[in-house]
């Protein structure tokens, strides 16, 4: 019986974590902070690269001159 009240507190806790952590991320966003890991490349530095690809030059030296992995070189 009291293992079974310490896990509805423990289960009442947690919901409560729950909802003040949406409330915090929300208000972040609000605010305009970005959430999740940052841009490898600046918007002007994928447009470069993207560019010099079109041009003709290789994924892969686009990628060293960037110093990134293949696929962001080239993400739009």
């Amino acid at each position: 019986m009291v293992l079974t009240m310490f896990a509805g507190v423990a289960e009442f806790e947690r919901a409560l974590i729950r909802h003040r952590t949406d409330e915090g991320r929300q208000a972040a966003k609000r605010r305009g902070v970005l959430f999740g890991r940052p841009q490898k490349l600046r918007p002007d530095q994928k447009a470069l690269a993207l560019s010099l690809v079109r041009e003709g030059r290789s994924i892969s030296e686009v990628a060293r001159t960037f110093n990134v992995t293949q696929q962001p070189s080239i993400a739009a």
